[in-house]
């Protein structure tokens, strides 16, 4: 018997029993629409945890120890005498901006209207260090700062509670932060609900609000790439070990935490996270696997006698599991390929859908490798599964299944 025979007796066979097989074949479908989907799923949380915290991976954040050790170093703050030094040219070739940052909780206020927001006094670089953007008006100059403007960026969630969301109205109009009055130049992207209550002033001015004369709470730092981080954090701790004159880095009065380390775990438990799922979808197209054996044994019995007349009229062992392996691969290619359809489907439905529920997730994506490995395990789940009762079929002695 040739692969061709084999193909339409198992063909005729599917259609002698329609139900069956499709009520067989529907695990499979649903075990390779899971994998399908759930994989674009999780391709799709990366790519959009990349695109909103990629640009962090170069970042640098520099704070000030709780307390000095044992026999260490005075505690000394971090200064503004401490980012002229690491910017000064030719210090830190391989820092590409640096942030100061001072930060504090602050009332700000419209007419009867107070929300309790982070007040930060920062540089216009903070929007590049800090991986944001303007969504509308304009950032405040290095000039506003020299000149101590009263002027603020706000988030959204201040803009949304003092402004009823209007950001039209928001611009250049007055707010009141602590004593001081200050004027809105722009208004911060979303960023998330730990970033959008924010107030972004510019550094000198924020001295009139904040005690501490030239004291900061922390620095932010840019490597010029992901490959130089290395080479800037080192860079950064010469510098501010020559700047508080620390000769034992153990006794170091502040921290260097580079951010592409933290990245790097979440990127891990995601892949983790990933992993567990699809393990899950394979549960399903494992059920499915024992579906068809189990279809496939009672067929092997229902057509014993068959196989009993094909062995008498001289078809051999080979021809017979050939016949039964065909037909359970045939079943669940079916399966296999409705599946990869459904998953398809489904995928594109949640490009539509996901980012209405939550757009901060990322679109969903198709993996033509997360398509392809769903429908070849659907076609070896066939193979395994019907290896069994083709065998049983074919050692089947000829009398024995006349009988039956």
């Amino acid at each position: 018997m040739n692969v061709r025979e084999a193909v339409i007796i198992a063909a005729h066979s599917m259609r002698t029993a329609r139900l069956r097989t499709l009520l067989t074949a529907m695990g499979i479908v649903l075990g390779v629409a899971a994998v399908i989907v759930l994989v674009g799923l999780g391709g799709g949380m990366r790519s959009g945890f990349n695109d909103k915290f990629g640009a962090l991976s170069t970042s640098i954040v520099v704070s000030k120890t709780n307390q000095a050790q044992q026999g260490g170093n005075s505690v000394k703050s971090l200064t503004e005498s401490d980012i002229t030094a690491l910017t000064r040219p030719g210090a830190a070739p391989h820092i590409a901006a640096v942030t100061p940052l001072r930060n504090g909780a602050a009332l700000i206020s419209v007419g009867d209207k107070d929300f309790k927001a982070s007040v930060a006094g920062a540089t216009s670089t903070y929007l590049r260090v800090r991986n944001r953007s303007i969504m509308a008006g304009s950032m405040f100059t290095d000039q506003d700062n020299q000149d101590r403007a009263r002027v603020v960026v706000l988030g959204t969630k201040v803009v949304q509670y003092l402004f009823n969301g209007d950001v039209v109205a928001a611009l250049n109009s007055n707010v009141r932060i602590g004593r001081l009055t200050m004027r809105v130049v722009g208004v911060l992207a979303p960023g998330g609900d730990d970033l959008d209550g924010v107030g972004v002033m510019p550094l000198d001015s924020s001295r009139a609000l904040f005690a501490g004369g030239q004291n900061l709470n922390g620095i932010g730092v840019l490597a010029t790439d992901v490959n130089s981080v290395p080479a800037a954090t080192q860079e950064v701790n010469q510098i501010l070990d020559a700047q508080h004159g620390i000769t034992d880095p153990g006794q170091r009065d502040y921290n260097t935490t580079a951010m592409v380390a933290q990245l790097d775990q979440i990127n891990k438990f995601v892949d983790l996270l990933l992993l567990f799922t699809v393990s899950v979808a394979g549960v399903a197209l494992f059920v499915g696997a024992l579906g068809i054996a189990n279809i496939m044994l009672v067929t092997v019995t229902e057509r014993t006698s068959e196989i009993g007349i094909r062995k008498a009229i001289g078809a051999r062992s080979g021809a017979i599991m050939k016949q039964f392996l065909v037909e359970s691969m045939a079943v669940s290619g079916v399966g296999g390929v409705g599946g990869v359809v459904l998953g398809i489907v489904l995928v594109l439905a949640g490009r539509q859908l996901v980012p209405r529920i939550q757009p901060d997730l990322g679109l969903p994506e198709l993996s033509v490798t997360g398509i392809a490995v769903a429908f070849g395990v659907s076609l070896v789940i066939g193979l395994l599964a019907g290896s069994y009762p083709a065998r049983r079929a074919s050692r089947l002695h000829p009398i024995d299944a006349l009988r039956y």
